[in-house]
């Protein structure tokens, strides 16, 4: 039984990093920003780091095929999945979980993997050099989002008696 809640509680945050991230508001400087990280976020505080990686990295990349930006889908499959896996990781090292600076702290770690991750990726694999910088405002607000609405969301969740220990399955 585990194992089948694991595997269902997984495919369902996957789903959900998908559609939170198909969910893209345009933005002015191009490209676009979405609710992804939020529920990447909030897969890796309520599931921990290895399957909430599992969950972000699977849905926020195919996300990235289904809106037609596949030559993102493999950096968002690695940079989402090490997004959760870090914050997940933080959030369970400071033992202070369902509190909001250590899920913020966590958050934040986060979004540096985020902003990071994709500024290597424009600037190395997509020859971008030092113009990938242009796209590091848009990921920082994003990033701010992110962090603000998966830990109002996680510590909203965490109130329901069911999902309270949802990370112990």
């Amino acid at each position: 039984m585990f194992k089948t809640k694991r595997l269902i509680a997984s495919a369902l945050s996957a789903a959900l990093c998908c559609v939170a991230s198909l969910l893209q508001i345009s933005s002015p400087a191009g490209g676009y920003f979405n609710a992804g990280d939020a529920v990447v976020l909030l897969s890796a505080f309520l599931m921990g780091p290895v399957s909430g990686a599992a969950a972000a990295g699977i849905g926020s990349a195919a996300a990235d095929v289904l809106s037609g930006f596949v030559i993102y889908a493999p950096a968002t499959l690695i940079i989402k999945a090490l997004m959760a896996l870090v914050s997940g990781a933080v959030l369970r090292r400071l033992k202070s979980p369902k509190r909001v600076a250590p899920a913020v702290l966590a958050g934040i770690a986060a979004e540096a993997v985020m902003i990071s991750g994709y500024f290597a990726f424009a600037s190395v694999i997509l020859g971008l050099g030092a113009g990938a910088l242009a796209d590091v405002p848009g990921n920082l607000i994003q990033g701010f989002f992110g962090v603000a609405a998966g830990t109002y969301l996680y510590l909203a969740l965490s109130k329901i008696p069911g999902i309270r220990d949802f990370a112990d399955l």
